[in-house]
């Protein structure tokens, strides 16, 4: 069975940071692309962050480069986001996902993050 299970989120300042973690299980995660999405309440979900299987190609939005980095340890089946510098605008139920190369794709169950003073 597929799980995708987020942890990490949380309530944090303006300016702070925090770390997501993703652990994959059901499935050969070292072969998938993963990635990062997040979604605020009546908008659609946008995506955050990407990269490739083995680690050495990644794409962010605009939105959020050069303050999170996306990473892997495909020995713990693990992606992470950190995240610095949060801002208020970043508040949003954040996703892991992972993709195949036939684009099968898999969703975690999301993780609330609150950038709030």
């Amino acid at each position: 069975q597929v799980h995708l299970v987020e942890s990490g989120g949380g309530l944090v300042q303006p300016g702070g940071s925090l770390r997501l973690s993703c652990v994959a299980s059901g499935f050969a995660f070292s072969a998938y692309e993963v990635g990062w999405h997040r979604q605020v309440p009546g908008k659609e979900r946008e995506f955050i962050a990407s990269m490739n299987d083995n680690g050495q190609s990644t794409r962010y939005s605009d939105s959020v480069k050069g303050r999170f980095t996306i990473s892997r340890d495909n020995s713990k089946n693990t992606m992470y986001l950190q995240m610095n510098n949060l801002q208020p605008d970043d508040t949003a139920v954040y996703y892991c996902n992972a993709v195949s190369k036939f684009f099968l794709t898999y969703w975690g169950q999301g993780t609330k993050v609150t950038v709030s003073a």
